[in-house]
């Protein structure tokens, strides 16, 4: 997951490959909570491993449940048959709907001392409608904060049962959902009936509480979609086992790539078209736009079909969290597409109507809105339009509102027609239910290698061009390549490999190199995995790599590997010729520079407290004609690249080095 403040997306050109989707968010929280309210052991099998479902796992660990994760398989001891906990607890929710509401509703018919609080964001949505529901029925539940709004206090019940429990169904269908989970507690002597005010929305959501409910034993009577009725006697049952099914509203976002990116078409594994969740019927939606989508038993295979694609006019009620992503695909229309229906989406993690709307506009543009509706028009696209419409995408940098849908919803503006990038804020946002979904986007993705930025910093032996390479790096989001070390870890794998580091040997050895399973993360080198920072970084790992570097074969070889690691979203190099023969066209270099005094004293300290002897004014001579030597070599001598910007970092801390790069990198990446 990238954890940087945000997350610059090269212009990106098309998309091919297959695509893993995590579990769905919705039938993760719903099966949890399930399993817990169930006697005895239930055993989750493909769990989505997000914030939510952390937040959900934790109340239930508070709860007294017995909870064993291994992986994306969670086994929960449940508390059906067993007495709830009498102290007072106190529960974190986050900002997670779908484990707020239900929780607040089964707490409250069980009874006992509980407060429920959450981010200032959950703070602000809307929960009056259920409390309101709850406390017709007898429920014990105060305000802590604004009246309709979390925090809440959950105190014992006095439950009346003789009467139907009126709920809206206008605002959010998880009020509904968390009545129909919490109820069966209270459903062993007489049926309790459900009466929903109003049009219900978000019906795909209630078809997967009741499908759910009915795996664990509980039998709704359904009238339409006005009535519910618990039968008397209903207790929950386990399955034994149950599996997850992966996240159609994940889904979405590669549905969308493979109806608008150039190439082979995007294959979405764990999920198909008979899926229990609504959202999967946003492949309908696509379709109309133009995809051309062909689906398996738990599969989903998407190719461009129509393009541009085509505008429409939707009633998104069947699919209010998948319904966002059509207003990105509506940028790559042929005409104007207008969404309703959508009144939910300003009571989600951000008011998403305004969200969409105002990101949208940043792109360049022209959107129109309403209470419950959205009108998105197209910007040009190259493959329709002459040459004077082009440019009007603009660079944009996406505020993401804490809202994991906007930031993977925007990052399908990359494959614009004009070619720029875009930066998305807060990119870890998406932990919220995708995690990796960066890095699955980046699997399938694929761009010219000039559109793939990358940083060089050079500069001479103890410059500490490593140390500021691998933090640039990690402040990026970017991969690091410490070209220094791929030498030694070539000598390193060659003897692993049983060869010896002679010319006689020469083209085994850069076979190889040129396919080396190495990456380095900070300052640590893994091959194959494996942590060989210390095995190469010593005296004799030096020598090795010695002879190995004159090798021409190898040399040669390296440098194809180096090419390599320049990979979305972008590379930060160090070395000696980065900038100069790797890679002349880097739009950023640096040589970084400290006077041989200056890197001879840090290469001291670092010696001494590794536990190793050493004279400092050998050091510095050392250094000085190392130094000499480089500077007069043949092959990639090290010297500044003409356009390289120099940092002498001899008074510098690592911190104000980092910030100075990074300066330099923001003026040259400008954001609207």
């Amino acid at each position: 997951m990238f954890s940087t403040a945000f997350l610059d997306l090269p212009a990106l050109q098309g998309a091919s490959g297959t695509v893993t989707l995590p579990g769905s968010k919705s039938i993760s929280n719903r099966v949890l909570l399930l399993s817990a309210l169930c006697q005895g052991t239930t055993v989750v099998h493909d769990l989505l491993d997000s914030d939510d479902t952390r937040v959900m796992l934790a109340a239930l660990r508070q709860l007294g449940c017995g909870v064993e994760v291994q992986g994306t398989t969670v086994t929960i001891t449940g508390l059906g048959g067993r007495a709830w906990p009498t102290e007072a607890i106190e529960f974190f929710m986050g900002n997670a709907g779908t484990a707020m509401r239900p929780l607040t509703a089964a707490l409250a018919v069980q009874g006992g001392d509980f407060t429920l609080k959450g981010v200032p964001r959950m703070h602000e949505r809307p929960i009056g409608d259920l409390v309101d529901a709850l406390r017709e029925l007898g429920c014990a539940i105060d305000y802590l904060g604004n009246e309709g709004y979390p925090p809440l206090r959950v105190r014992q019940p006095s439950l009346q049962l003789d009467k139907p429990i009126p709920v809206r169904g206008d605002v959010s269908s998880q009020f509904l959902t968390a009545l129909l989970m919490a109820l069966p507690l209270a459903a062993q002597d007489r049926a309790i009936t459900i009466e929903v005010v109003g049009e219900l929305i978000s019906k795909p959501y209630i078809e997967i509480t009741l499908n759910l409910l009915a795996r664990y034993g509980i039998a709704v009577e359904r009238h339409g979609w006005e009535r519910f009725v618990i039968p008397a006697g209903s207790r929950y049952q386990s399955p034994g086992s149950i599996h997850v099914e992966a996240d159609a509203s994940s889904a979405s976002y590669f549905i969308a790539l493979g109806a608008i990116a150039q190439g082979e078409g995007i294959r979405i594994q764990g999920v198909g078209a008979d899926s229990i969740q609504g959202d999967i019927r946003f492949m309908d939606a696509a379709a109309q736009m133009g995809a051309q989508i062909t689906s398996g038993p738990n599969w989903l295979e998407i190719q461009r079909g129509a393009w541009p694609l085509k505008g429409i006019t939707l009633d998104c009620n069947h699919i209010p969290d998948a319904a966002m992503t059509l207003a990105v695909m509506a940028l790559y229309a042929d005409g104007p597409t207008t969404l309703t229906n959508i009144a939910s989406w300003r009571v989600k993690e951000t008011d998403r109507i305004v969200a969409m709307a105002a990101e949208s506009r940043k792109l360049g543009a022209t959107v129109e809105e309403g209470p419950d509706w959205i009108t998105i028009h197209p910007l040009p696209n190259r493959q329709f339009v002459n040459a004077s419409a082009k440019g009007q995408w603009q660079r944009a940098s996406i505020h993401t509102y804490d809202d994991h849908r906007v930031a993977m919803c925007f990052s399908l503006a990359a494959f614009n027609a004009d070619q720029i990038p875009v930066r998305i804020e807060d990119p870890k946002c998406v932990a919220k239910t995708f995690p990796d979904y960066f890095e699955a986007l980046f699997s399938v993705a694929h761009t010219a290698a000039a559109n793939i930025p990358v940083i060089c910093i050079d500069g001479p032996t103890a410059s500490g061009k490593g140390t500021l390479a691998s933090r640039v790096a990690t402040q990026l989001g970017y991969h690091y390549l410490d070209s220094g070390a791929l030498y030694r870890v070539t000598a390193y794998a060659a003897l692993q490999a049983g060869l010896t580091l002679e010319a006689a040997d020469e083209a085994k050895i850069a076979l190889l190199a040129r396919s080396l399973p190495v990456r380095f993360e900070g300052e640590q080198v893994l091959l194959n995995n494996v942590d060989v920072t210390d095995a190469i970084r010593s005296e004799q790992g030096g020598m090795n790599a010695s002879k190995v570097s004159v090798l021409p074969a190898v040399r040669e070889a390296l440098v194809d590997l180096q090419h390599s690691f320049q990979r979305l979203p972008g590379l930060l190099a160090d070395g000696r010729d980065m900038g100069t023969v790797i890679f002349p066209n880097a739009p950023l270099k640096v040589f970084l520079t400290a006077s041989a005094a200056q890197r001879a004293e840090r290469r001291h300290k670092q010696l001494i407290s590794k536990g190793f002897s050493a004279n400092i004014d050998a050091l510095r001579a050392d250094l000085e004609a190392r130094d000499a030597r480089d500077m007069s070599r043949s092959v990639a001598p090290l010297k500044p690249a003409q356009d390289a910007l120099q940092l002498d970092n001899s008074q510098l801390s690592i911190e104000a080095s980092v910030e100075q790069v990074m300066v330099w990198w923001q003026s040259r990446q400008v954001f609207g």
